[in-house]
């Protein structure tokens, strides 16, 4: 059967194999005509980035290309980018690439026009209401890794390149309006990527399903988002030309940054600081520290993490399910830990002290301390 669709939510999504040819008529279905596109130094030069910008000079667009972008994207990045975005008049960005591309991508056309300096729309509070809504250009984004999710997301995570601190800047007009998902872009992704960004998109997933906060949709969302991963990443480790398990990968990814509106935890509240500081993977940090932060909330998780087993179709429940965890990341060649990440010399201090000030520290089921995040964190090495 082929996957194919096209859905609404949470934003205009043309689904299926080879629909980026669509992209110069989702273009003019928005009215826009001066596209900024945005990649990372990787796929600048890759077959499906020239095929892409091809069909489109093709269809009579102009476009300009930007590919400064960091694994980490920080303001750095953003302050290159905005200034090769306001040299000319571009009415709209593309974001295409991996979760820093899209992150940046959609950070240009937010700041493109805005007063204020980035730290002062982080998601704290309503500082998104600082912005000036209407100078905020629409995105289009096209993924081509499955892990972040980013292009359906409302937020980037941009690194401060002073504090190495990474900060959630949010506005709901950073969702893209539209967003292009063809399982072919992701045939190319080295296996380290597909492992670590499709670990990204469990992590999603898990932490959104744990969460206590209220909201029943991300909850539906981020259980069925588990099944996608559980019975498609080893497919496309293993075998990177099955389009069917990067489909449905690429859908997991979606689905686990719709859910995770209900909250993320302590992976993420620790992984950020790690990846900030120490410029690792985001989503294989992720995997590292994914079953000693399930033993970090077992007491408050266990009832639904048998639940989840129980509809993934795994035995013994919360054992079973951290089994099951373990031997995915030993499959997929994921480091033990963070020291064998490449992790070295770590200030245990200082990743308390920034994951402390996260803001996934609020979804997390087990209440975090400066005490207790500490001891966790060390276990990690």
């Amino acid at each position: 059967m082929e996957l194919h669709g096209n859905w609404s939510y949470p934003t205009q999504i043309l689904f299926g194999n080879g629909r980026v040819k669509e992209l110069s008529s989702l273009l003019k279905s928005h009215g826009l005509k001066r596209p900024f596109f945005v990649t990372d130094k990787g796929l600048m030069n890759q077959k499906i980035t020239k095929d892409t910008l091809n069909d489109i000079v093709s269809q009579g667009f102009e476009y300009s290309l930007f590919s400064n972008v960091d694994p980490n994207p920080n303001e750095l990045n953003l302050k290159d980018g905005l200034r090769v975005f306001n040299e000319r008049n571009y009415d709209s960005v593309i974001a295409f690439g991996g979760g820093s591309a899209l992150d940046l991508g959609k950070m240009i056309a937010f700041m493109s026009g805005q007063e204020r300096e980035i730290w002062d729309f982080e998601d704290v509070g309503d500082w998104w209401k600082r912005a000036i809504e209407d100078r905020i250009v629409p995105i289009i984004a096209i993924p081509t890794t499955a892990g972040t999710g980013s292009e359906v997301g409302r937020a980037s995570v941009i690194t401060n390149s002073l504090t190495y601190e990474k900060k959630i800047i949010y506005h709901p007009k950073v969702l893209p309006s539209g967003v292009i998902l063809d399982p072919k872009l992701t045939v190319g992704m080295p296996k380290y990527i597909t492992s670590g960004t499709g670990m990204d998109a469990l992590a999603h997933c898990i932490e959104a399903f744990c969460s206590p906060h209220y909201h029943p949709m991300g909850q539906g969302i981020a259980l069925e988002g588990m099944r996608l991963v559980k019975e498609n990443l080893l497919l496309a480790y293993n075998d990177p030309v099955n389009l069917s398990a990067r489909a449905h990968m690429m859908s997991a990814a979606m689905m686990g940054a719709t859910a995770f509106q209900k909250g993320l935890g302590a992976i993420h509240a620790i992984s950020h600081p790690i990846g900030a500081l120490y410029n690792t993977h985001h989503g294989t940090t992720n995997a590292v520290i994914m079953t000693d932060i399930l033993d970090f909330n077992r007491n408050e998780i266990e009832p639904r993490i048998i639940d989840a087993a129980n509809y993934l179709g795994i035995d013994h429940g919360f054992d079973g399910f951290r089994n099951f965890i373990s031997e995915l990341c030993q499959n997929l060649d994921i480091p033990k830990n963070l020291s064998e990440l490449g992790v070295e010399n770590p200030d245990i201090d200082r990743i308390t002290e920034i994951a402390m000030r996260d803001p996934s520290v609020a979804g997390n089921p087990r209440v975090m301390t400066i005490d207790n995040t500490k001891e966790l964190i060390e276990t990690l090495f």
